[in-house]
């Protein structure tokens, strides 16, 4: 799924909607009966917080992935990719479990499988896919796609099924079937998100708020820098880091890391012997601090103040969570450097996207700064997207 070279740059013609409405005709003679469109999205702030239950303040991007679908009588779940022309995927009912469908169509079939498994009356479907939203940029591709299926099959089948569930239901595909242990905070970006504003998810009891953020009011841009240095949780980096805030939360006695509040933070580390999990655990609790400062901040119309929080997670989230990596650190520096009000790596980690807060006179100065060390180092040049709020998963015809 997704755009490659340049991973960021609009494809010319029509949008994914279109294309995808387009292929499915040619695929099967007849428009489908309906186009689903699902936004990738950038985190604010708060990282690695949504599996220990804590707060993140995504927001949805006005690119993503569609979906072409229609019901089938059969109950078999057909897919493909007009980035994979040449693998379509054919799921008969029997072959629905975890662990039998491989490759991008597993996010497709895990979706139906999650809806199946909770118990709705869902039968088979033809789907076909498009998107203009990279793969490997940290922007949350493998949700989108997630999303737009269960908008679709929701739609289709008259489910109902409200949104914040259908999102728990997206997680479990990725989570059970797909077997990626990620958090709930991509699948409610997709489904959730307004325009114009973040989306204030508390992962613990999925209480929402959607805060105003303007920054074109403010006089800024949200600059997202795509480092070109593929988004991959490396040998299970991420499953090791979920393990690493288990095993603290076990060890000091609560439920989740987010029960630790800022100011028992020194007393929690110090009952903590590894010294791996004192790291993860510091960067946890600040970054939840962090979340909520910054949602406090903009409910006060300060967007230009969280400048200074998103600098000091993305120094978190290196050196205490290690999962930045070379290309992201240059681009945050740089940035800063340049004129940038805040900086940090967003997304799970171990490559993918950079967010920057710059003033709007000095966007073109800070995209330079980052392209001219990129070229010193000897790496790909990065590709950029000024970025707004957008609208979650839709129905587009």
């Amino acid at each position: 799924m997704g755009v490659r070279t340049p991973r960021l740059s609009p494809r010319s013609g029509a949008g994914p909607a279109d294309r995808a409405a387009a292929a499915f005709r040619e695929a099967y003679g007849r428009p489908p009966d309906g186009v689903w469109s699902a936004p990738g999205r950038v985190n604010l702030i708060g990282e690695h917080t949504d599996y220990n239950d804590g707060f993140v303040t995504p927001f949805a991007l006005p690119r993503g992935v569609a979906a072409a679908a229609e019901r089938r009588d059969d109950g078999t779940l057909e897919a493909w990719s007009l980035q994979r022309p040449d693998e379509r995927a054919r799921t008969p009912p029997a072959e629905l479990a975890p662990g039998a469908v491989e490759g991008w169509s597993g996010y497709v079939a895990g979706v139906l499988w999650a809806l199946r498994s909770a118990g709705h009356a869902v039968g088979g479907a033809s789907v076909v896919v498009d998107a203009d939203l990279p793969v490997g940029a940290g922007l949350s591709s493998s949700a989108a796609l997630e999303c737009a299926t269960a908008a679709a099959l929701d739609e289709l089948y008259g489910l109902g099924v409200p949104r914040p569930e259908l999102a728990r239901l997206a997680q479990r595909a990725e989570n059970d079937f797909v077997g990626m242990p990620c958090g709930i905070m991509d699948q409610s970006a997709a489904l959730l998100c307004r325009a114009g504003s973040v989306l204030f998810l508390d992962t613990r009891d999925l209480s929402v708020e959607q805060v105003p953020f303007d920054v074109a009011a403010a006089g800024l841009t949200l600059l997202v820098v795509d480092t070109n240095a593929p988004h991959r949780h490396v040998g299970g980096e991420y499953a090791a880091r979920r393990r690493d805030c288990e095993r603290a939360a076990e060890s000091l006695g609560v439920a989740a890391l987010r029960d630790i509040g800022e100011d028992e933070l020194a007393a929690a580390l110090g009952r903590l012997g590894d010294p791996t999990l004192r790291r993860r655990t510091r960067h946890v609790v600040a970054e939840n601090a962090r979340a909520l400062e910054v949602v406090r901040r903009l409910r006060d119309g300060d967007v230009t103040g969280i400048g200074s929080l998103l600098t000091a997670s993305h120094a978190s989230l290196r050196d205490d969570y290690e999962v930045s990596w070379p290309q992201a650190d240059v681009a945050v520096e740089w940035a800063l450097s340049a004129g940038a009000l805040g900086a940090r790596m967003t997304g799970g980690g171990f490559g993918g996207c950079v967010i920057a807060l710059v003033p709007e006179a000095d966007v073109e100065t800070v995209r330079g700064a980052i392209e001219r060390a990129y070229a010193e180092h000897g790496w790909d040049p990065p590709d950029f997207l000024p970025a707004t709020p957008a609208a979650g998963a839709h129905r587009v015809t």
